[in-house]
């Protein structure tokens, strides 16, 4: 361990007598019973004091002690203007392309282009980007992205031809792969009780931009047309290209990049903002982060111990977008499509231009944002299940629900109620699911690794995006029920890719380094094999009897076994017994 002190705070260990000092106050101000030889305290409530018992603290410790505060607040309002403006950016497409076909008179195949360039960006750009923020932190590359975006947005919007407009959404595409870093710098300055319903909150900022653009599209499309919409668009990214000075960098890429006095800095700036004192002490930082040469690394994605959670995280992110803007998609086409959508098959040829050109009406825009609204509904549904039952069957169940609605769409009625209600559903539904992903993602990784493990996974999404258009805007007009079943099907291979997902991280800390993720993983396996092996030799007869005789025959003693969160607790206890010897060790050698 690097013990590094904490500037402007006394150094409680210079001397003897500063020490003897030191526990004498704490004698006299928590007296307990049961005290040692020493007249040391075994035991102090810390809970009304921001000291770490062992005189030093982590990062993890110091946002869990300095709680949700106005800090978090401003930054809830940053990084939600950044996800405002992606949704905008996302949202646009469903109304871009029917644009497009009556402006160029585009095919439905160079329609489904211009969606697919946009994702063909943010693909090749996510793994970048994680790298680059895992290299040089959160606050740069965001910073970056911001300016970039709102440039090739502007440029967008007076494109003079149809490849242009390619050209230049190509490029918006690579500029929006940076966007799901906010959510890695958001996650890491929360604390544990708080952080997935507050990353889930955050998609309100995305439901609101995405019925903000709806709106606006109402209203400027009639009139202005679509460059203007391109142009107006761009207003939530000016703003937060404006902020991006005063973003914060998070403290635990600095701890992880060495720099150590810039994250006390940052951990005294949450103080200050929360009004709760330092805590007192020297910060941690662990070797295998202030030292590490190969932060960032994609193959470090992919060595033994996680590989199978980066492998299924990638199907189900993939499978997660290709629904989610699937759905999106197929909201418009089916909208325009409503009163022919119990007809018999249309004879009509696929690549015909002029002819089927048809702008979106005003009823269609109020659909497609009662559809858009559904989101909403979905963030506070989500919240509600995933620290009851965890992430891994959030997700799973969701998708489950979300592949009955879109079979439902299939069905031909003739009122276009039935079909708003089983889009809004659905559009509800899918929604949870990206959300959730996005609160385990972080929570999964190392911080060494956690922005490039980010990064991996939206590439992987925007590749799922990417094939989705000819799904939902070309297939769609062959067979609607082709089309509902593939996405039915990706949506229960992805569900139970999520319930093999090696670890469930509801109630853990975010990791600091390789080795406190592999003891997770361990943890976890450690675990299941209890509770499989408590499940296989009790009968259902009579559980207390079988668990006395499994007992007598390993050892005759009749001890129930531990359930998996003990089993957890025991062997965090015993890590911190460990770490707790290490520091005295540490500190004899320095008196």
């Amino acid at each position: 361990m690097v013990l590094k002190r904490n500037r402007g705070y006394e150094d409680i260990d210079s001397g003897s007598s500063n020490h003897g000092s030191y526990s004498s106050q704490i004698n006299h101000v928590v007296p307990r019973h049961g005290d040692d030889e020493n007249g040391l305290p075994q035991e102090i409530e810390m809970a009304s004091v921001s000291v770490v018992p062992d005189d030093t603290f982590t990062v993890t410790q110091a946002v869990n002690a300095l709680g949700f505060g106005w800090f978090q607040v401003k930054l809830s309002l940053w990084t939600g203007l950044c996800w405002m403006a992606d949704s905008m950016e996302m949202t646009i497409l469903s109304i871009l392309s029917p644009a497009l076909h009556c402006h160029w008179h585009i095919s439905r195949y160079q329609q489904a282009l211009t969606t697919t360039v946009v994702f063909l960006g943010m693909m090749l750009s996510s793994t970048f980007w994680g790298n680059l923020s895992d290299r040089y932190g959160r606050k740069s590359a965001l910073t970056l992205c911001s300016v970039l975006l709102f440039y090739y947005g502007v440029l967008s919007s007076i494109a003079p031809s149809y490849m242009w407009v390619l050209f230049l959404r190509a490029l918006v595409g690579f500029a929006i792969g940076c966007t799901p870093q906010s959510v890695t710098l958001y996650a890491e300055f929360l604390p544990t009780k708080q952080r997935a319903k507050c990353v889930v909150l955050l998609d309100c900022f995305w439901a609101l931009g995405a019925c903000f653009e709806v709106a606006m599209a109402l209203v400027v499309m009639p009139t202005l047309g679509w460059q203007w919409l391109l142009f107006l668009s761009t207003g939530p990214l000016l703003a937060f290209t404006l902020i991006t000075p005063w973003l914060p960098e998070s403290a635990r890429f600095h701890v992880a990049s060495g720099q150590t006095e810039k994250a006390l800095a940052t951990l005294e700036k949450i103080a200050k903002d929360n009004g709760k004192p330092m805590l007192l002490g020297r910060l941690v930082v662990d070797d295998a982060n202030a030292a590490s040469p190969h932060r960032g690394r994609f193959r470090d994605l992919l060595v033994p111990y996680l590989r199978r959670t980066s492998l299924l995280l990638w199907f189900i992110w993939m499978s997660c977008a290709f629904c989610y803007y699937g759905l999106v998609l197929m909201t418009t086409e089916l909208f325009e499509n409503s009163e022919n959508a119990c007809m018999a098959k249309p004879t009509r040829n696929i690549e015909t231009c002029s002819a089927e050109c048809r702008q979106l009406q005003t009823k269609d825009y109020m659909d497609i944002l009662w559809t858009t609204l559904a989101e909403f509904p979905g963030i506070f549904a989500t919240i509600f299940i995933i620290e009851r039952y965890g992430r891994k069957k959030t997700m799973a169940v969701q998708f489950v629900v979300f592949a009955v609605c879109v079979c439902f769409l299939a069905v031909c009625t003739e009122t276009r109620a039935f079909l708003t209600f089983m889009l809004f559903l659905a559009r509800g539904i899918i929604a949870g699911v990206f959300q959730a992903a996005y609160v385990y993602t972080p929570e999964v990784y190392p911080t060494s690794l956690r922005a490039v493990g980010v990064g991996s996974c939206s590439a992987m999404a925007r590749l799922g995006a990417m094939i989705t258009p000819y799904i939902a805007q070309v297939l769609v007009k062959t067979s609607i029920s082709a089309a509902t079943t593939v996405y039915a099907v990706a949506a229960i291979l992805a569900a139970i890719a999520c319930l093999v997902l090696p670890i469930e991280t509801r109630g853990k800390e975010l990791s600091d380094n390789i080795e406190q993720q592999k003891q997770y993983q361990k943890q976890e396996d450690y675990a299941t094999m209890q509770q499989t092996q408590v499940q296989t030799n009790a009968p259902q007869s009579d559980t207390v009897t079988s668990t006395s005789t499994s007992n007598e025959t390993n050892g005759g003693t009749h001890v129930a076994p531990p359930s998996p969160s003990e089993v957890i607790q025991q062997s965090r206890n015993s890590t911190n017994e460990v770490d707790v010897e290490h520091d005295d060790e540490n500190a004899t050698k320095r008196m």
